[in-house]
């Protein structure tokens, strides 16, 4: 497995071992590839993930915009991926009903010294756009981590920092 998911999928496990919202809403959630600079997962709805009319939840949607915006930092080699700044969401069609997975693709678009600009694509199984979000974090106190690390352009390996599960 390539460093790169490899990490990201650390930082996850850490989102759940805080016990938090995440490990809440959607412990479910599967990454599926990870390189720099984007993240790919999917999402089995449970009833808990749903609204009183039965199809997926707008608070889920904007959630996984949230956490997905951090994974794709991540994938940056950065272990702490700030704070929000500003997150957003536009829906397109019911994203599902239980038992229905459901895919989501966030995409670091930007990244400077301050601030991270993602976008989530989210859609169903037959590949349809459900819905979209952006979620801006503030970076600046994440780059002197010492559990970051830099990948190859590959996200193949790690070139600086320890990769604590090669």
């Amino acid at each position: 497995m390539a460093a790169c998911m490899r990490f990201t999928r650390r930082v996850w496990h850490h989102f759940l071992e805080n016990k938090g919202h995440d490990a809440q809403c959607f412990p479910n959630l599967v990454i599926h590839r990870a390189v720099p600079g984007s993240v790919e997962v999917s999402l089995k709805v449970e009833q808990y993930n749903t609204n009183r009319v039965g199809t997926v939840h707008g608070g889920l949607i904007l959630s996984l915009t949230d956490t997905l915006g951090s994974l794709a930092v991540a994938t940056k080699g950065h272990f702490m991926t700030g704070v929000s700044t500003d997150i957003g969401t536009s829906f397109v069609r019911p994203a599902g009903r239980v038992g229905d997975v459901l895919h989501a693709k966030a995409v670091l678009t930007g990244m400077g010294k301050q601030l991270a600009y993602t976008r989530v694509d989210f859609t169903n199984p037959a590949g349809d756009l459900v819905a979209y979000g952006y979620h801006t974090k503030y970076v600046g106190k994440t780059t002197a981590t010492e559990k970051n690390v830099k990948f190859s352009e590959d996200g193949e390996s790690v070139i600086e920092g320890e990769d604590l599960e090669a």
